[in-house]
Protein backbone atom coordinates (compact mmCIF):
# COMPACT_ATOMS: atom_id res chain seq x y z
CA UNK A 1 0.00 0.00 0.00
CA UNK A 2 2.33 3.08 -0.92
CA UNK A 3 1.46 6.73 0.05
CA UNK A 4 -1.12 7.63 -3.05
CA UNK A 5 -3.08 4.63 -1.88
CA UNK A 6 -3.03 5.76 1.79
CA UNK A 7 -4.08 9.00 0.93
CA UNK A 8 -6.63 8.12 -1.45
CA UNK A 9 -8.24 5.72 1.00
CA UNK A 10 -8.20 8.33 3.96
CA UNK A 11 -9.93 10.86 1.56
CA UNK A 12 -12.86 8.88 -0.07
CA UNK A 13 -13.63 7.47 3.60
CA UNK A 14 -13.98 10.49 5.07
CA UNK A 15 -15.80 11.57 1.64
CA UNK A 16 -18.73 8.87 2.34
CA UNK A 17 -19.03 10.45 5.95
CA UNK A 18 -20.17 13.46 4.92
CA UNK A 19 -16.93 15.24 4.51
CA UNK A 20 -16.38 17.74 1.94
CA UNK A 21 -12.62 17.70 0.43
CA UNK A 22 -10.67 21.10 0.49
CA UNK A 23 -7.29 22.47 -1.12
CA UNK A 24 -4.52 22.15 1.20
CA UNK A 25 -2.64 25.13 1.46
CA UNK A 26 1.06 25.91 0.16
CA UNK A 27 3.84 25.93 3.23
CA UNK A 28 2.99 29.80 4.00
CA UNK A 29 0.74 30.47 6.56
CA UNK A 30 -1.85 33.38 6.20
CA UNK A 31 -0.09 37.01 6.86
CA UNK A 32 0.07 37.59 10.54
CA UNK A 33 0.04 34.43 11.70
CA UNK A 34 2.23 33.04 15.00
CA UNK A 35 4.43 30.62 12.74
CA UNK A 36 6.88 30.93 9.94
CA UNK A 37 5.37 27.84 8.05
CA UNK A 38 2.35 25.88 8.49
CA UNK A 39 3.47 23.26 10.84
CA UNK A 40 -0.39 21.53 11.28
CA UNK A 41 -3.38 21.15 8.58
CA UNK A 42 -4.94 23.48 11.20
CA UNK A 43 -2.98 26.95 10.88
CA UNK A 44 -5.66 27.69 7.50
CA UNK A 45 -8.02 26.67 9.26
CA UNK A 46 -7.84 28.72 12.43
CA UNK A 47 -10.38 31.57 11.56
CA UNK A 48 -13.35 28.33 10.94
CA UNK A 49 -12.13 27.31 14.18
CA UNK A 50 -12.41 30.22 16.07
CA UNK A 51 -15.97 30.47 14.68
CA UNK A 52 -16.56 31.68 11.28
CA UNK A 53 -18.49 29.68 8.54
CA UNK A 54 -16.56 27.55 6.08
CA UNK A 55 -17.95 27.96 2.78
CA UNK A 56 -18.21 24.05 2.69
CA UNK A 57 -19.96 23.01 5.32
CA UNK A 58 -18.90 21.89 9.05
CA UNK A 59 -17.36 18.77 7.72
CA UNK A 60 -13.74 18.79 6.12
CA UNK A 61 -11.16 16.49 4.78
CA UNK A 62 -7.68 17.91 2.81
CA UNK A 63 -4.11 17.08 2.60
CA UNK A 64 -1.66 19.95 3.49
CA UNK A 65 1.91 20.07 3.32
CA UNK A 66 3.63 20.79 6.86
CA UNK A 67 7.03 22.02 7.76
CA UNK A 68 8.77 21.79 11.47
CA UNK A 69 11.72 23.13 12.54
CA UNK A 70 11.09 22.14 15.80
CA UNK A 71 11.93 18.68 14.66
CA UNK A 72 15.12 19.95 12.91
CA UNK A 73 17.69 18.48 15.44
CA UNK A 74 15.86 15.55 15.69
CA UNK A 75 15.84 14.27 12.15
CA UNK A 76 17.80 11.49 10.89
CA UNK A 77 15.73 9.14 14.05
CA UNK A 78 12.55 6.85 12.06
CA UNK A 79 10.01 8.73 12.82
CA UNK A 80 10.68 12.55 11.99
CA UNK A 81 10.54 15.08 9.09
CA UNK A 82 10.90 18.35 8.51
CA UNK A 83 8.70 18.69 5.70
CA UNK A 84 5.51 15.80 5.41
CA UNK A 85 1.86 15.67 4.74
CA UNK A 86 -0.41 15.59 7.07
CA UNK A 87 -4.01 14.23 6.93
CA UNK A 88 -6.68 15.58 8.47
CA UNK A 89 -9.66 15.86 9.01
CA UNK A 90 -12.33 18.60 11.01
CA UNK A 91 -15.72 19.15 12.57
CA UNK A 92 -16.90 22.62 12.75
CA UNK A 93 -19.26 22.38 15.42
CA UNK A 94 -20.74 19.05 13.68
CA UNK A 95 -20.32 15.87 15.14
CA UNK A 96 -18.00 15.23 18.84
CA UNK A 97 -14.68 13.62 19.55
CA UNK A 98 -16.33 10.72 20.42
CA UNK A 99 -17.34 10.10 17.03
CA UNK A 100 -14.34 11.05 15.05
CA UNK A 101 -12.41 8.34 17.15
CA UNK A 102 -14.70 5.82 16.25
CA UNK A 103 -14.60 6.88 12.74
CA UNK A 104 -10.91 6.54 13.46
CA UNK A 105 -10.70 3.59 14.65
CA UNK A 106 -12.61 1.77 11.80
CA UNK A 107 -10.72 3.50 8.81
CA UNK A 108 -7.49 2.36 10.47
CA UNK A 109 -8.67 -1.48 10.96
CA UNK A 110 -11.56 -2.00 7.83
CA UNK A 111 -9.93 0.75 5.48
CA UNK A 112 -6.37 0.25 5.65
CA UNK A 113 -6.15 -3.44 7.42
CA UNK A 114 -4.67 -2.79 10.41
CA UNK A 115 -4.64 -5.72 13.41
CA UNK A 116 -6.80 -4.19 16.29
CA UNK A 117 -4.24 -5.82 18.31
CA UNK A 118 -1.69 -3.64 17.24
CA UNK A 119 -3.27 -0.60 18.33
CA UNK A 120 -2.83 1.92 21.59
CA UNK A 121 -4.44 4.67 22.60
CA UNK A 122 -3.92 7.75 24.99
CA UNK A 123 -6.79 10.40 26.75
CA UNK A 124 -6.25 13.47 28.85
CA UNK A 125 -6.11 12.09 32.50
CA UNK A 126 -7.14 16.20 33.67
CA UNK A 127 -5.41 18.50 35.61
CA UNK A 128 -5.86 21.40 37.71
CA UNK A 129 -7.65 23.15 34.34
CA UNK A 130 -9.96 20.61 32.97
CA UNK A 131 -11.43 17.02 33.88
CA UNK A 132 -10.45 14.13 32.60
CA UNK A 133 -11.56 12.99 28.70
CA UNK A 134 -13.90 10.40 29.80
CA UNK A 135 -15.69 10.17 26.75
CA UNK A 136 -12.90 9.42 24.90
CA UNK A 137 -11.81 7.27 27.46
CA UNK A 138 -15.17 5.09 27.11
CA UNK A 139 -15.05 4.80 23.31
CA UNK A 140 -10.88 3.17 23.35
CA UNK A 141 -12.93 1.08 26.19
CA UNK A 142 -15.69 -0.07 24.51
CA UNK A 143 -13.66 -0.61 21.21
CA UNK A 144 -11.37 -2.86 23.11
CA UNK A 145 -8.35 -1.19 22.39
CA UNK A 146 -5.78 -0.28 25.29
CA UNK A 147 -5.81 2.97 26.45
CA UNK A 148 -3.45 5.16 28.96
CA UNK A 149 -4.80 8.39 30.45
CA UNK A 150 -2.00 11.44 30.69
CA UNK A 151 -2.08 15.12 31.73
CA UNK A 152 0.66 16.83 29.65
CA UNK A 153 1.10 14.77 27.01
CA UNK A 154 -2.54 14.88 25.57
CA UNK A 155 -3.08 18.63 25.41
CA UNK A 156 -2.83 20.27 21.94
CA UNK A 157 -2.54 24.23 21.94
CA UNK A 158 -1.81 26.57 19.02
CA UNK A 159 1.10 28.16 20.68
CA UNK A 160 0.73 30.36 23.76
CA UNK A 161 -2.53 32.14 22.90
CA UNK A 162 -5.35 30.75 20.22
CA UNK A 163 -7.43 27.53 20.47
CA UNK A 164 -6.56 24.36 22.44
CA UNK A 165 -8.17 21.50 23.95
CA UNK A 166 -7.67 17.44 25.42
CA UNK A 167 -6.43 15.43 22.65
CA UNK A 168 -6.55 11.35 22.33
CA UNK A 169 -3.63 9.98 20.40
CA UNK A 170 -3.40 7.00 18.20
CA UNK A 171 0.00 4.66 17.92
CA UNK A 172 0.52 1.53 16.37
CA UNK A 173 3.01 -0.91 17.44
CA UNK A 174 6.15 -1.28 15.30
CA UNK A 175 8.15 -4.17 17.24
CA UNK A 176 9.19 -7.05 16.44
CA UNK A 177 7.71 -8.48 19.10
CA UNK A 178 3.76 -9.30 20.26
CA UNK A 179 2.99 -5.58 22.06
CA UNK A 180 4.00 -4.76 25.27
CA UNK A 181 3.87 -1.75 28.17
CA UNK A 182 2.15 1.46 26.53
CA UNK A 183 2.83 4.57 24.71
CA UNK A 184 4.93 6.70 27.87
CA UNK A 185 6.98 3.28 28.47
CA UNK A 186 8.30 1.61 25.20
CA UNK A 187 9.32 3.88 22.41
CA UNK A 188 7.99 0.84 19.93
CA UNK A 189 4.57 2.59 20.26
CA UNK A 190 4.75 4.85 17.23
CA UNK A 191 1.81 8.15 17.13
CA UNK A 192 0.55 8.25 14.02
CA UNK A 193 -3.13 10.41 14.41
CA UNK A 194 -4.05 12.86 17.06
CA UNK A 195 -8.04 13.72 17.80
CA UNK A 196 -7.47 16.83 19.72
CA UNK A 197 -11.06 17.99 21.19
CA UNK A 198 -10.52 21.76 20.62
CA UNK A 199 -13.26 23.49 23.15
CA UNK A 200 -11.21 26.06 24.20
CA UNK A 201 -9.06 29.15 23.50
CA UNK A 202 -5.89 29.99 25.89
CA UNK A 203 -6.12 34.25 26.37
CA UNK A 204 -2.62 36.06 26.94
CA UNK A 205 -3.06 35.08 30.72
CA UNK A 206 -3.02 31.81 30.22
CA UNK A 207 -7.00 31.34 30.91
CA UNK A 208 -9.11 29.58 29.24
CA UNK A 209 -12.53 30.30 27.99
CA UNK A 210 -14.82 28.06 25.40
CA UNK A 211 -15.14 28.49 22.16
CA UNK A 212 -18.02 29.44 20.05
CA UNK A 213 -19.00 26.06 19.38
CA UNK A 214 -16.70 22.84 19.61
CA UNK A 215 -14.77 21.33 17.22
CA UNK A 216 -12.03 18.33 16.03
CA UNK A 217 -9.61 18.11 14.64
CA UNK A 218 -7.53 15.27 13.59
CA UNK A 219 -3.98 14.78 11.83
CA UNK A 220 -2.06 11.80 10.52
CA UNK A 221 1.32 11.82 9.26
CA UNK A 222 1.47 9.84 5.96
CA UNK A 223 4.85 9.52 5.79
CA UNK A 224 4.88 8.03 8.90
CA UNK A 225 2.21 5.60 8.43
CA UNK A 226 3.28 4.46 5.28
CA UNK A 227 6.45 3.20 6.74
CA UNK A 228 4.69 1.31 9.24
CA UNK A 229 1.98 -0.37 6.79
CA UNK A 230 4.82 -1.15 4.48
CA UNK A 231 6.85 -2.90 7.60
CA UNK A 232 10.07 -0.29 7.14
CA UNK A 233 11.82 0.22 10.19
CA UNK A 234 12.42 4.54 9.46
CA UNK A 235 9.93 7.06 7.53
CA UNK A 236 13.07 7.44 4.87
CA UNK A 237 12.51 3.52 3.39
CA UNK A 238 8.90 4.24 2.90
CA UNK A 239 8.40 4.61 -1.29
CA UNK A 240 8.12 8.72 -1.40
CA UNK A 241 12.22 8.07 -0.50
CA UNK A 242 12.46 5.28 -3.17
CA UNK A 243 14.29 7.48 -5.61
CA UNK A 244 16.61 8.99 -3.25
CA UNK A 245 17.67 5.88 -1.79
CA UNK A 246 18.23 4.41 -5.21
CA UNK A 247 20.35 7.93 -6.23
CA UNK A 248 22.06 9.05 -3.60
CA UNK A 249 24.06 6.70 -1.79
CA UNK A 250 26.25 5.80 -5.24
CA UNK A 251 26.84 9.66 -6.17
CA UNK A 252 27.51 10.74 -2.19
CA UNK A 253 28.84 7.83 -0.34
CA UNK A 254 27.59 9.03 3.22
CA UNK A 255 26.91 6.73 6.34
CA UNK A 256 22.75 6.32 7.37
CA UNK A 257 22.43 8.87 9.71
CA UNK A 258 24.16 11.49 7.22
CA UNK A 259 21.91 10.14 4.31
CA UNK A 260 18.88 10.55 5.81
CA UNK A 261 19.81 14.40 6.67
CA UNK A 262 20.60 14.66 2.92
CA UNK A 263 17.74 12.92 2.02
CA UNK A 264 15.32 15.44 3.98
CA UNK A 265 17.00 18.46 4.17
CA UNK A 266 17.40 18.55 0.40
CA UNK A 267 13.74 17.25 -0.35
CA UNK A 268 12.84 19.92 2.11
CA UNK A 269 14.55 22.58 0.18
CA UNK A 270 13.17 21.79 -2.66
CA UNK A 271 9.84 22.13 -1.49
CA UNK A 272 9.78 25.54 0.08
CA UNK A 273 11.76 26.77 -3.03
CA UNK A 274 8.68 25.40 -4.49
CA UNK A 275 6.08 27.30 -2.52
CA UNK A 276 8.25 30.46 -3.59
CA UNK A 277 10.55 30.90 -0.77
CA UNK A 278 14.03 32.46 -1.63
CA UNK A 279 17.15 32.22 0.78
CA UNK A 280 17.22 35.15 2.86
CA UNK A 281 19.12 36.48 6.04
CA UNK A 282 15.91 36.28 8.20
CA UNK A 283 12.60 34.42 8.27
CA UNK A 284 11.64 31.76 5.93
CA UNK A 285 14.45 32.55 4.04
CA UNK A 286 16.68 31.51 6.37
CA UNK A 287 15.39 28.46 7.62
CA UNK A 288 15.69 27.56 3.65
CA UNK A 289 19.30 28.74 4.13
CA UNK A 290 19.92 26.72 6.95
CA UNK A 291 18.42 23.40 5.38
CA UNK A 292 20.84 23.93 2.43
CA UNK A 293 23.98 24.53 4.71
CA UNK A 294 23.45 22.02 6.54
CA UNK A 295 23.35 19.78 4.05
CA UNK A 296 26.70 20.83 2.39
CA UNK A 297 28.56 20.96 5.79
CA UNK A 298 27.45 17.02 5.98
CA UNK A 299 28.64 16.74 1.77
CA UNK A 300 32.11 18.83 2.57
CA UNK A 301 33.18 17.16 5.66
CA UNK A 302 34.60 14.45 3.51
CA UNK A 303 34.80 15.66 0.19
CA UNK A 304 35.03 19.88 -0.40
CA UNK A 305 34.57 18.97 -4.47
CA UNK A 306 31.37 17.92 -3.53
CA UNK A 307 28.05 20.05 -5.25
CA UNK A 308 24.76 20.28 -5.80
CA UNK A 309 25.13 21.05 -9.13
CA UNK A 310 25.26 17.46 -9.52
CA UNK A 311 21.94 16.52 -7.59
CA UNK A 312 19.44 14.46 -10.11
CA UNK A 313 16.67 16.30 -11.67
CA UNK A 314 14.84 13.45 -11.26
CA UNK A 315 14.95 13.79 -7.89
CA UNK A 316 14.01 17.64 -7.66
CA UNK A 317 10.78 16.74 -10.17
CA UNK A 318 9.80 13.60 -8.31
CA UNK A 319 9.67 15.66 -5.34
CA UNK A 320 7.69 18.71 -6.70
CA UNK A 321 5.21 16.36 -8.13
CA UNK A 322 4.92 14.45 -5.10
CA UNK A 323 3.49 17.99 -3.08
CA UNK A 324 1.50 19.08 -6.74
CA UNK A 325 4.05 22.06 -7.36
CA UNK A 326 4.73 23.86 -10.73
CA UNK A 327 8.23 24.97 -10.14
CA UNK A 328 11.02 23.77 -12.85
CA UNK A 329 13.62 21.30 -12.01
CA UNK A 330 16.21 22.72 -13.39
CA UNK A 331 15.25 26.55 -11.92
CA UNK A 332 15.38 25.08 -8.25
CA UNK A 333 18.58 23.19 -8.76
CA UNK A 334 20.11 26.42 -9.94
CA UNK A 335 19.24 28.24 -6.74
CA UNK A 336 20.36 25.35 -4.25
CA UNK A 337 23.83 25.68 -6.46
CA UNK A 338 23.86 30.04 -6.08
CA UNK A 339 23.03 29.13 -2.32
CA UNK A 340 25.95 26.44 -2.27
CA UNK A 341 28.52 29.23 -4.01
CA UNK A 342 27.45 31.80 -1.54
CA UNK A 343 28.04 29.62 1.28
CA UNK A 344 31.39 29.00 -0.06
CA UNK A 345 32.61 32.11 -0.10
CA UNK A 346 31.15 32.65 3.51
CA UNK A 347 33.29 29.45 4.76
CA UNK A 348 36.34 31.16 3.10
CA UNK A 349 35.80 34.60 4.91
CA UNK A 350 35.07 32.66 8.22
CA UNK A 351 38.10 30.78 7.94
CA UNK A 352 40.24 34.11 7.49
CA UNK A 353 38.40 35.65 10.25
CA UNK A 354 38.92 32.60 12.99
CA UNK A 355 42.38 33.09 12.05
CA UNK A 356 43.24 36.52 13.24
CA UNK A 357 44.61 36.57 16.52
CA UNK A 358 41.48 37.93 18.46
CA UNK A 359 39.82 34.67 17.49
CA UNK A 360 42.83 32.04 18.13
CA UNK A 361 42.11 31.25 22.05
CA UNK A 362 38.24 30.28 23.50
CA UNK A 363 35.43 32.82 22.19
CA UNK A 364 33.09 34.98 24.70
CA UNK A 365 29.47 35.66 24.18
CA UNK A 366 30.72 38.89 22.78
CA UNK A 367 32.82 37.59 20.33
CA UNK A 368 30.32 35.03 18.70
CA UNK A 369 27.77 38.59 18.60
CA UNK A 370 30.28 40.54 17.11
CA UNK A 371 31.33 37.65 14.24
CA UNK A 372 27.50 37.60 13.55
CA UNK A 373 27.16 41.88 13.70
CA UNK A 374 30.60 42.69 11.75
CA UNK A 375 31.49 39.60 9.27
CA UNK A 376 27.98 37.80 9.18
CA UNK A 377 28.96 34.54 10.32
CA UNK A 378 26.06 32.86 12.71
CA UNK A 379 27.22 30.90 15.46
CA UNK A 380 27.03 27.95 13.90
CA UNK A 381 28.76 28.56 11.06
CA UNK A 382 31.47 29.59 13.74
CA UNK A 383 31.28 26.75 15.92
CA UNK A 384 31.12 24.38 12.87
CA UNK A 385 34.56 26.34 11.67
CA UNK A 386 35.96 25.75 15.32
CA UNK A 387 35.21 22.06 16.27
CA UNK A 388 37.24 23.02 19.66
CA UNK A 389 34.19 24.90 20.45
CA UNK A 390 31.78 21.90 20.43
CA UNK A 391 30.34 22.34 17.00
CA UNK A 392 29.37 19.71 14.45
Amino acid sequence: MDTEHIQRTFVEYFEEHGHRRITGSTLLPPPGGPVLFTTAGMHPLTPYLEGRPHPLGTRLVNVQRCLRTTDLEEVGDATHLTVFEMLGTWSLGDYDGSTSLDWGYGLLTEGLGIDPGLLHATVHGGDDRTGPDTDSLRVWQELGVPVEPTVDANWWSNGPVGPCGPDSEIFLWSGDTPPRSTPTRDERWVEVWNHVMMRYRRLEDGSLVPLPRRNVDTGLGLERLASLLQGRSSVFECDVFDPWRRLVPDLWPLDEPSLRLVYDHLRSAVVVIGDRVRPAATGQGYVLRRLVRRVLTVLWRDDPSRSLGDLPLELVSHTLDHFRQSGEPGDVRRLLLEEERRFGRLLERGRKVLARPRFRGPLREEDFHHLHDTHGLPRELVTGLRPDLGGS
